[in-house]
């Protein structure tokens, strides 16, 4: 049995230490890649705020086609940029939330590039792990290029060793 409150209160904690990770971020490096290899800053992060769009078409979608769509998006070049794009993209999602039912969140979602399915799984479970996992995962990384780029690091499931002075 599904509980939507449980569900929100989880997505609230993750959307909350998102936008503290991306206010952290330096306007100055968003051209800056640790490997050559990896996405830029700016990159990553425009990644990581545009998976709140893939949370949405979960929640209001019966699936994602990833042939219809961009691979990647262009970067977004400021941390005012993002910070605006999350914002809104968060208050948009607060509503497809408060909208959905728990029939709707029990119900298939599709991931699917083309002809090929890539998975099949309820809407709440393809919200957390494709929609809520993959943007805690983006944001770890986030984390570690503001480690490597001498930046403090905020503390998103408690202090981070910047905010206690360490």
């Amino acid at each position: 049995m599904l509980n939507k409150d449980l569900l929100i209160g989880d997505v609230m904690h993750e959307w909350s230490g998102t936008r503290r990770l991306l206010a952290g971020l330096p306007d100055g490096n968003f051209d800056w890649r640790p490997h050559e290899k990896s996405y830029t800053l700016g990159e990553l992060a425009t990644h990581v705020v545009n998976l709140l769009n893939w949370q949405l078409s979960i929640l209001r979608d019966p699936e994602i086609d990833l042939a219809a769509i961009p691979a990647r998006r262009t970067a977004l070049t400021s941390r005012q940029a993002l910070l605006d794009e999350f914002d809104t993209n968060i208050r948009e999602l607060e509503r497809a939330l408060d909208a959905v039912d728990e029939a709707a969140l029990a119900s298939d979602w599709t991931l699917r590039r083309g002809d090929t399915i890539m998975a099949v799984q309820p809407k709440a479970m393809a919200f957390r792990t494709v929609g809520m996992s993959h943007m805690v995962h983006h944001r770890a990384q986030l984390g570690v290029y503001l480690r490597l780029l001498d930046q403090p690091v905020p503390g998103v499931y408690g202090p981070s060793a910047d905010e206690l002075g360490l």
